[in-house]
């Protein structure tokens, strides 16, 4: 699975550096014939892109290097830093093709066209507008984000040459010098793409929470296991496209036989990797399910965490019997929009509590960031 992802994302880079370069070839003799400081900077941009292929290409070849003593988690997050370094590139290429638009502006220079120049740029869209769709099926496909953000500056291309396109019109038809303000407009569009491209490729390197839409097929899959209670705590790691790593606490009857238990959570733990491609570890967490006592106090602490705010949960409810008062010990899921008021929420909840008992509760909490559906 793994080297069929590479090889897609391999031929995918090829492809984009062969069309590339083509069109960095025919947009330079357009650019040079015009005198067009916009399609001269539209062929730098596709310069950009040729040289992102590379990259792409390279950083596909990087991250199918097996696992070594210093790197025990594989080397797929070359990926990642490939992406990076496109992001980069393009950065570079926007600011000098921003430059020479400025000077442009400054002393305006008429364009020439011809029907050859029209036809290139009309070319050029057809090209890069099927670029657009290959590199989105195919990023789908292997949920590669390098391909997705190729996919997305290649409708970018689209866009920008297609505004290039017009602009030769109205310079040419209506005699308004409007070729460096273009230049300059197609500069910010390749900066706002390395902008954005930068923010996606940095995120997961920083260590990015869970996506949402794996958070809940894992969560789901979990509470539909035999025995399974409840579930929390899930958190999981990315080194990668395919490497990926998680943990999560499973709730189960305190009566269910243990090695009955073990043998789900073997099942479901080999499961996961089957169905997700995440290496999953289930911590087991037996739970007291025939206390009426405990599940009255549980009952009445949730209602009044629910009171304070709909999104606050909690799980590892205990209760042990001081010699002065009785202590709540558990675990509550805490909005990351809520960090900072953890010791307001604990007390008032002991507050809430002890004057709904007319007794004396003492509350023993862990705090949880973590998001809820």
């Amino acid at each position: 699975m793994e080297n069929e992802r590479s090889n897609i994302g391999k031929k995918a880079g090829i492809i984009g550096i062969a069309a590339n370069l083509v069109l960095v070839i025919i947009k330079l003799i357009a650019g040079l014939l015009s005198s067009s400081v916009s399609i001269m900077a539209d062929a730098f941009n596709n310069l950009s892109d040729a040289t992102s292929s590379i990259v792409t290409l390279v950083g596909f070849r990087l991250s199918e290097l097996p696992p070594d003593s210093e790197h025990p988690y594989g080397h797929a997050r070359f990926e990642y830093l490939s992406g990076l370094v496109v992001a980069m590139l393009i950065l570079v290429i926007g600011f000098e093709m921003a430059l020479g638009s400025v000077k442009k502006i400054i002393n305006p220079q008429e364009t020439q066209a011809s029907l050859l120049i029209f036809y290139i740029l009309i070319v050029s869209i057809f090209m890069k507008a099927a670029l657009w769709i290959y590199y989105k099926r195919k990023g789908q496909e292997i949920s590669s984000s390098v391909l997705l953000a190729s996919s997305a500056d290649s409708k970018n291309d689209v866009i920008t040459t297609t505004a290039v396109l017009c602009s030769l019109c109205v310079e040419n038809y209506f005699h308004l010098k409007i070729d460096g303000f273009m230049g300059l407009a197609v500069a910010i569009f390749i900066l706002y793409s390395g902008v954005l491209l930068a923010k996606e490729t940095v995120s997961p390197l920083l260590g990015e929470g869970v996506n949402e839409e794996l958070k809940i097929l894992l969560e789901d899959y979990i509470l539909s296991g035999e025995k399974v209670a409840g579930c929390h705590d899930l958190m999981v790691h990315d080194y990668g496209p395919g490497k990926r790593f998680a943990s999560i606490h499973v709730e189960m009857d305190k009566e269910e036989d243990s090695i009955t238990c073990h043998e789900i959570i073997d099942k479901m733990e080999r499961e996961c990797f089957e169905k997700y491609g995440v290496h999953l570890v289930i911590h087991y967490d037996p739970i007291v399910t025939d206390d009426p006592e405990l599940e009255r106090l549980h009952g009445i602490v949730s209602s009044i965490l629910h009171m304070k705010d709909t999104r606050l949960s909690m799980h590892d409810f205990r209760m042990t019997l001081g010699e002065e008062n009785i202590n709540l010990i558990f675990d509550i899921v805490l909005p990351p929009e809520l960090r900072g008021q953890e010791k307001e929420i604990q007390n008032s909840l002991e507050k809430a509590l002890n004057s709904i008992e007319n007794k004396r509760y003492f509350t023993v909490i862990t705090f949880d960031i973590g998001f809820n559906r």
